[in-house]
């Protein structure tokens, strides 16, 4: 299938002066990721090296990714880097700015401590915090969606204390990372006149992305590589022992475990910032559910095709994918949890996709 032609756009992300309408990256690679950032990288050509300051000054530039007037990707240039006469820029979506801030007032700046709240508006609170400081405001929105799910309770509420110098990301990543809690992605595209860029976190609840009917991904149609499908029993376990904050008999715990006919393997999964039990339980039980799939499809390499065109899935979709090869049989339900797209692979465009099993999601009304 042909593609429209992609072009890099910079930006300068306190001002929103434009920097560069055409950042001439090679080996260009980018995708979204479910709870996460996702990421892009290239490389320059060194004769640009003079001009770098202005066009990819890194920790202060937006990138973004064009094609057929949609912007498809954007996010905050982190890494600029020479090797001879190799220069690499890399690049994360809009979550990944809060890695790099704290809580330095306490509660979010009086926004908490939260008993029984919604983990959106716990992540709504956290962005309108990081973004009311000065030189903070990234322009970031974050969907309006509610969740049923809680944070916090009456005997153990969500604090945010200054002195613990919390990670804005860290706490934002906590509140999405067990099964029953909230979703999301970033988000990028134009303005109405096109004159700005609208930054937004998608959030979804029971969850990001549909069971797709109209696209799957199959061995000699669209998958142009055998996938490697690992059987670990080091990685196995139906016992997960969460550990939390504090020290000695004061240390928190959560176990997850259930008995299935297995000899019993356990994991001990070490969280020391976390300091609610509810979060701490809600840990164990998704890294239990996770650790007990065997020979789960974790990536798959495509190529563009009517059954699956690129830009027609999106992260948190559901796609039914075979697999067939000498040593594998696979047929079921994937989903998307992130992707790479490689516009100028050998041979054409290629999708490298992060894949998750279906059936450790629950649907909520999405067929």
């Amino acid at each position: 299938m042909t593609r429209a032609p992609l072009r890099v756009i910079t930006q300068h992300a306190l001002t929103g002066a434009w920097q560069s309408l055409a950042l001439p990256l090679t080996d260009l690679e980018y995708g979204p990721e479910l709870n996460g950032p996702g990421s892009l990288s290239g490389k320059l050509s060194p004769r640009l090296l003079s001009e770098l300051p202005t066009l990819a000054d890194p920790g202060t530039t937006c990138i973004y990714v064009e094609e057929d007037g949609q912007l498809r990707w954007g996010g905050l240039v982190w890494d600029v880097r020479s090797r001879g006469n190799e220069l690499t820029i890399e690049a994360a979506s809009w979550s990944s700015y809060l890695q790099s801030r704290h809580d330095v007032d306490g509660e979010l700046g009086a926004r908490g401590p939260y008993t029984n709240a919604d983990p959106c508006n716990v992540i709504r609170d956290i962005w309108a915090y990081a973004q009311s400081v000065a030189d903070g405001d990234l322009g970031v929105t974050v969907d309006a969606t509610t969740s049923t799910a809680k944070v916090g309770t009456t005997a153990d509420p969500l604090h945010f204390n200054w002195w613990e110098n919390t990670v804005l990301g860290d706490q934002v990543d906590d509140l999405v990372a067990a099964d029953a809690t909230p979703d999301y992605t970033c988000d990028v595209a134009w303005n109405t006149g096109r004159t700005d860029v609208i930054k937004r976190i998608r959030l979804g609840w029971p969850r990001l992305g549909a069971r797709r009917t109209d696209i799957s991904f199959s061995s000699g149609v669209n998958i142009i590589e055998d996938p490697e499908i690992a059987l670990q029993g080091d990685q196995y376990a139906q016992v997960v022992i969460a550990s939390g904050s504090g020290d000695g008999r004061a240390k928190r715990r959560a176990i997850s475990a259930v008995r299935n006919g297995r000899l019993r393997l356990e994991h001990v999964l070490d969280l020391p910032d976390i300091k609610g039990t509810d979060i701490l339980a809600s840990r164990a039980q998704a890294e239990r559910a996770w650790r007990q799939n065997l020979g789960a499809v974790d990536e798959i390499t495509i190529r563009d095709t009517r059954s699956a065109p690129f830009g027609s899935w999106q992260v948190g979709d559901d796609v039914y994918t075979r697999i067939h090869n000498a040593w594998t049989d696979y047929t079921g339900w994937c989903r998307i949890t992130g992707w790479t797209v490689k516009p100028n692979a050998p041979g054409g465009p290629q999708a490298v996709l992060s894949l998750a099993p279906a059936d450790s999601y629950q649907y909520g009304g999405v067929s």
